[in-house]
């Protein structure tokens, strides 16, 4: 399976630049970057943002606090970032150009698997796990049948979680009382399948365990039938 690798549409530039002042080493990054809908220009020394482009305000922003020395060199960094997201913007244009013949690459899900979280007992309140794994993009939809029915009252869905080679897994709960002869199907929709995927779990006519009073009762039979034969055979060997 190959590493997946996500799409951005945004285009970020950075740069850096080390300094040697008389109170030692300095190190400046400048970020400059832009979307469809936003841009952003920084500048970072030492690890502090010191000053960034405001578009919304139409103004530089001096984020170094009062007591710092202001440097002369922010005068025009406004101007120059706002024409640096007009030449940011012309090449996120071509590069969305340039990628819109590239398949999106699609992987179905693996491996769709249904189990309860508990053993089951007939009557008693358990929790039906599908989880599937392996698929990309995200996400996956998940449903319920009871019996052919579509269920939704007692189902809940995680957020699709990432694996370590890129794909996805998420895991849908069913809420349920086991009953015998019931059938409930999971179905995985993924944008990758041209059908639905399914995993039944039928419930088995198994009789509830009725617990330790019956072992105790059986258990009492014997021991009143054992001291019986006992006397019985006391009795016949005195004669």
């Amino acid at each position: 399976m190959t590493i997946k690798m996500k799409v951005w549409v945004l285009l970020l530039v950075l740069s850096s630049v080390l300094c040697v002042s008389a109170d030692g080493l300095h190190e400046t990054n400048s970020i400059s970057g832009c979307s469809d809908t936003d841009g952003e220009d920084v500048l970072i020394l030492d690890d502090e943002v010191v000053w960034y482009a405001d578009f919304n305000k139409h103004t530089g922003v001096d984020s170094l606090p009062a007591f710092a020395d202001h440097p002369h060199w922010q005068e025009g960094m406004y101007e120059e970032a706002v024409t640096n997201q007009q030449i940011c913007r012309q090449n996120l244009k071509m590069a969305r150009s340039a990628m819109k013949d590239f398949p999106k690459e699609l992987d179905a899900p693996d491996s769709v698997e249904i189990y309860t979280i508990v053993n089951v007992e007939i009557g008693v309140q358990n929790t039906l796990i599908c989880h599937v794994t392996g698929f990309y993009p995200a996400p996956v939809n998940v449903t319920w049948n009871k019996n052919t029915k579509k269920v939704v009252e007692g189902t809940s869905i995680t957020v699709p979680l990432s694996n370590k080679d890129g794909t996805f897994s998420q895991t849908s709960k069913l809420d349920f009382v086991p009953k015998g002869g019931d059938v409930y199907v999971c179905i995985v929709e993924h944008v990758s399948l041209t059908a639905p995927l399914t995993k039944i779990y039928e419930v088995d006519n198994v009789e509830p365990i009725l617990g330790p009073a019956i072992f105790c009762g059986v258990g009492l039979t014997v021991g009143v039938l054992g001291v019986a034969a006992g006397i019985y055979l006391f009795i016949r060997g005195r004669k």
